[in-house]
């Protein structure tokens, strides 16, 4: 079969073509097909057909394509309408869905899981999107109504085979910050958590109870609270001073920050009377006094890992196996031995 004539865009006009993309890199088009599909390439050749890409500025036609597949190329990503934090998991999820060959388009919603659940169904069968990504909580009973005409990849709950996101909501490193406060002696803990509407409290909450269990240090202290400064206050503020807790370990920083402020208002060092951990590695904390001890967590890779599971279901693929974790703890000055 005769090459195909050189791409309009190498003689000075038009859009660049795939094949001008595969002779730039060296490859072949059906390697570049692969690339924009997300399927596995070598590393040299998925460098080569990215730099390609860049340099030819080159877009794929959308519409040939839907026409082929009967698929639109969009993907959609529902967001919370408050939540500064999913601007870096946002960014990585577009990237993965850029290289693709998906354009996003970004919605939020204001109000709670109910809500997000009614608009994702609304989104996907909408016929706009070949997919939904919903980095807003969805609830955990509804994950077997998802519509069959457009997948839906729930980060914070489950997908859409009821198949729990895993990373998005790990919450594994809690037992870390148990257990290294353990060796410092403490004993008594309480764990202020955020809203449990999210994945990410819920298994906040059960990896403390469960390793608070496994330490042999009696039933697990809970205040179960949202994600803000005032439930930590006010989880420590009624206290009774016999027994109190020698360690919180907050949901979030800003509960951790409330925590710090309860605990001061009541005559309590930090870290000499009471040890705080948060979790989320705000740039506040490495300067608060005194810092503070915390989980930080690849947000970009969480973005990207969920929208590889949306393309998955899309494809109708085996969803991608599990990463090495997202997440580490960070030790801060907030933290010490236990009281005598």
């Amino acid at each position: 079969m005769a090459a195909p004539s050189e791409p309009r865009a190498a003689r000075g006009g038009g859009r660049s073509t795939i094949w001008q993309v595969a002779a730039a890199a060296g490859v072949s088009h059906q390697t570049v097909s692969r690339y924009l599909h997300g399927e596995s390439l070598r590393p040299e050749n998925r460098e080569r057909v990215a730099r390609a890409i860049e340099e030819l500025d080159y877009r794929p036609n959308l519409s040939a394509r839907s026409m082929r597949t009967r698929r639109t190329q969009r993907v959609g990503v529902l967001l919370p309408a408050v939540s500064s934090f999913q601007a870096t998991t946002l960014s990585g999820a577009i990237d993965a869905a850029t290289e693709a060959g998906y354009v996003v388009e970004v919605s939020s919603v204001d109000g709670d899981a109910r809500l997000a659940f009614d608009r994702a169904l609304a989104l996907a069968d909408s016929g706009q999107v070949d997919g939904v990504l919903a980095l807003a909580p969805l609830p955990p009973e509804t994950q077997d109504r998802y519509p069959g005409r457009a997948a839906i990849v729930a980060s914070a709950d489950y997908d859409d085979q009821a198949h729990s996101t895993g990373a998005m909501a790990d919450g594994a490193c809690l037992a870390e910050l148990v257990e290294g406060l353990h060796a410092l002696g403490h004993r008594r803990f309480l764990h202020v958590t955020g809203d449990l509407e999210y994945a990410s409290a819920r298994s906040r909450r059960q990896v403390f109870e469960e390793t608070i269990r496994r330490l042999g240090l009696g039933e697990p202290r809970v205040h179960e609270g949202i994600w803000n400064a005032e439930s930590g206050r006010s989880a420590i503020i009624p206290l009774p001073e016999e027994d109190r807790p020698t360690a919180v370990i907050a949901g979030s920083d800003a509960i951790a920050a409330g925590v710090i402020e309860g605990a001061r208002q009541r005559g309590w060092r930090i870290p000499e009377d009471l040890s705080v951990t948060g979790w989320d590695d705000l740039p506040l904390g490495a300067h608060m006094q005194p810092t503070l001890t915390t989980v930080k967590d690849d947000r970009r890779r969480l973005g990207r890992e969920a929208m590889l599971r949306l393309l998955a279901a899309i494809r109708e693929e085996p969803l991608p196996q599990e990463q090495p974790s997202l997440t580490h703890v960070i030790w801060r000055g907030s933290t010490g031995p236990a009281p005598r």
